[in-house]
């Protein structure tokens, strides 16, 4: 049986902390193969400030094109309007029938999983891996999702990945592209190389 995961995000722009924890994703539980998923029309993000989506596809496609375990789909951008989890993990359930599927998920995300389209059926459907950003914890997840949480993590549904989330925000890189720094540090590159090259966040 296959086992794939899926990375959905913004991207806005990728950088290294998303190919590490992508990495760590496949390293823990045995990933054939890690899709990133960058996101079209997230509902609950402003649109006004976010980089195109066929900018931000090009930067994830060049970010792991030298990771063979790494894939990247463009269905989240070129689906109609908003895009939902619960929609992108019927996608795949059709694309890879007999796969094990992963959904990884940011602990910040976690803290707001209650409140996603049909996040019970979701739940039965993808498995879950959770990478914790510092000082977060489990216990301060919502009453909601406990008994869901403690049954996943008995059954293996959950799992807590071990790597910890690294000390980069796509926010903060973007604030230095503003200011002119320079973020070669902290992205690959060759999306630094195209950041440059069309003249993005400025």
């Amino acid at each position: 049986m296959k086992n794939i995961g899926l990375f959905g995000g913004t991207f806005d722009p990728v950088h290294n902390g998303h190919l590490h924890i992508a990495r760590a994703f496949a390293d823990e539980l045995g990933l054939e193969m890690v899709v990133f998923l960058p996101a079209g029309d997230p509902y609950h993000k402003d649109q006004a400030t976010r980089t195109a989506a066929k900018d931000r596809l090009a930067m994830v496609e060049l970010a792991v094109a030298d990771e063979p375990r790494f894939a990247v789909s463009n269905c989240d951008i070129v689906r109609e309007g908003a895009t939902y989890t619960f929609d992108t993990v019927q996608i795949f359930r059709q694309q890879f029938p007999g796969a094990q599927l992963w959904w990884l998920l940011g602990s910040d995300s976690l803290m707001k999983l209650h409140t996603w389209k049909k996040w019970q059926t979701l739940v039965r459907q993808v498995n879950i891996a959770i990478a914790m950003r510092w000082g977060d914890s489990l216990n301060q997840a919502p009453r909601e999702l406990h008994a869901w949480l403690g049954e996943g993590l008995q059954t293996g549904c959950v799992k807590i990945l071990q790597a910890p989330l690294m000390n980069i925000s796509s926010t903060e890189l973007r604030g230095r592209l503003k200011k002119g720094e320079r973020i070669n540090d902290s992205v690959p590159k060759a999306v630094a190389d195209y950041i440059g090259a069309r003249g993005l966040y400025r």
